[in-house]
């Protein structure tokens, strides 16, 4: 069975883009993904945003509503926002959406429906199809179909916090040991491959390494 981790952010279009894929590559091949949630770099290092040339901005704006369409994924930018920005512009510590959120993920992961829980909820966050997306049962539903229960998942990330930050510190730190500080990146053999557009030579990668369609059930 080959492995990779997975950095993955609930704030990243790009990372939303590449769930399904990754998804469908662990349910159609001898595959199986360490999923290795981690925050944001707004929430990891808000200062990477200062000082971007605005260009910077506009591109990336215009670059994800082009990728979703090519990808045929329905996209808006998040309401809410998964990280709160102050209107000064900086980036609070207390961040109780995506912390949660990213606790929830590990918490996923420690159960065995890492990805799909991720693509779920992504696609909750990310499609654009709801509003208010965390309000209501929208993440319970997602949580759900993901094959878990929402209560016992909630339960373990509030009264376990502090165990899980401890081990997103550690993906992070494993992230950039393994040679990038952005997301997706996926960590193959010791290889990194940054950003949803490698999916294409992460599977080409692990085809050359023995990579085996499952048997049908």
């Amino acid at each position: 069975m080959l492995t990779y981790d997975l950095y993955w952010s609930f704030r990243s279009p790009y990372s939303y883009f590449i769930a399904s894929r990754l998804r469908a590559l662990e349910e159609a091949f001898e595959v199986r993904c360490n999923v290795r949630p981690v925050f944001p770099i707004a929430v990891r290092t808000p200062e990477f945003f200062e000082g971007r040339d605005p260009l910077w901005f506009s591109y990336f704006m215009a670059d994800i509503r082009r990728e979703a369409e090519f990808l045929g994924l329905p996209m808006r930018w998040p309401r809410p926002d998964p990280v709160y920005r102050a209107p000064d512009g900086s980036y609070p510590a207390e961040q109780p959406l995506i912390h949660r959120l990213t606790y929830l993920g590990v918490a996923a992961a420690e159960r065995g429906r890492g990805l799909p829980f991720l693509d779920e909820v992504s696609r909750v966050i990310w499609s654009g199809e709801i509003t208010d997306w965390h309000e209501g049962d929208h993440v319970r539903r997602a949580t759900e179909r993901a094959g878990l229960d929402h209560d016992e998942l909630v339960a373990a990330a509030d009264s376990d916090s502090e165990r899980y930050r401890a081990i997103i510190e550690e993906s992070q730190a494993a992230q950039r040991a393994g040679g990038h500080y952005g997301v997706p990146m996926m960590v193959f053999d010791g290889e990194p491959f940054f950003g949803q557009d490698r999916f294409d030579q992460l599977k080409w990668r692990m085809e050359q390494k023995g990579l085996k369609r499952r048997t049908p059930a």
